[in-house]
């Protein structure tokens, strides 16, 4: 899939080197096609390594995408340089008159507030009811999904005893329902976070469907029938490298993480992991792209 990105945006080069087909805006504009429009709040603290992993996600079908980076107003970033927001972001009041054919949700670092304490809440509230009416289908990714889940659901989260981190394997339970199909009976995806939703409080809601469930990592893959709303309780999205850095990073904080379950070889953290999650990770946005925005979406938005 050609990604059209904003010429000098730092992904786009770290891609390119990837051999994944990037575009920039000019070639973009002479094509007569339409691009599907996604947005994506993006409320990772490490903002360009975010931006380059759902990139890299999303590049994996015929279409054309145009990507679109949103930012809090009500949040300022410690971790990602103000130019690099204002070159790069938009503000959810310049776009909320605007239709987008896909959004999403990414997780955060907010995992120990109740969701009314986030200072961003009240904000983040606003743009999930707007994807009721501006946007055909919206994936939600870790804290994201949980959030999601309970702004839409009132589904609450739960503190697990100690964080989950590592790749786990998951069962796919129903491989006829678009999201998941052709993919494995069995899939591997990474996790990293410290609460979860729960399978008995999600059974309480009809209309939605739980799709991949893991013993150890408990719910994945969550979709309402409608394919309107997607919520992934984990990080498909992560590099072969990710969850190394976070290991490591808690090690130098002096924090004594446990090291993360299924990862290195022989469990031995100075090793370079092993990357079996990509190809799973690959068709589920693929399928989402196609299935839930593609095939959903109207050509023109406006008249959506």
């Amino acid at each position: 899939m050609p990604i059209k990105v904003q010429r000098d945006l730092p992904a786009k080069a770290i891609l390119e080197r990837e051999n994944i087909f990037m575009m920039d805006e000019d070639r973009a504009m002479s094509q007569d096609i339409r691009p599907l429009e996604i947005l994506i709040l993006n409320l990772m603290p490490i903002k360009e390594e975010t931006e380059t992993q759902l990139l890299r996600a999303l590049s994996n079908t015929p279409l054309q995408v145009d990507c679109t980076f949103l930012m809090l107003s009500s949040h300022i970033s410690k971790n990602t340089s103000a130019s690099h927001l204002n070159k790069f972001y938009v503000a959810f009041a310049d776009i909320r008159k605007r239709k987008f054919d896909g959004m999403i949700i990414t997780g955060a670092p907010v995992e120990h507030l109740e969701y009314e304490e986030v200072n961003y809440w009240e904000e983040l509230s606003m743009i999930m009811e707007w994807t009721k009416t501006h946007v055909t289908s919206t994936m939600h990714i870790c804290w994201g999904a949980q959030a999601g889940l309970y702004y839409h659901y009132g589904i609450p989260k739960y503190k697990r005893d100690r964080k989950l981190s590592g790749i786990y394997r998951h069962r796919v339970l129903d491989r006829k329902v678009p999201l998941v199909r052709s993919m494995d009976d069995y899939i591997m995806a990474p996790h990293s976070r410290y609460t979860e939703v729960r399978r008995e409080d999600i059974e309480k809601h009809p209309e939605l469907v739980i799709l991949a469930e893991s013993p150890e990592a408990g719910i994945f893959l969550v979709a309402d029938r409608a394919g309107k709303q997607i919520f992934v309780q984990g990080h498909p999205e992560y590099d072969r490298m990710t969850l190394n850095g976070e290991y490591h990073r808690d090690l130098a904080k002096g924090i004594s993480p446990e090291i993360p379950c299924n990862y290195y070889e022989d469990n031995d953290p100075f090793t370079v992991p092993v990357l079996c999650w990509r190809n799973a990770a690959n068709t589920l946005y693929t399928n989402w792209l196609n299935f839930y925005v593609y095939q959903e979406t109207p050509y023109n938005l406006d008249e959506g």
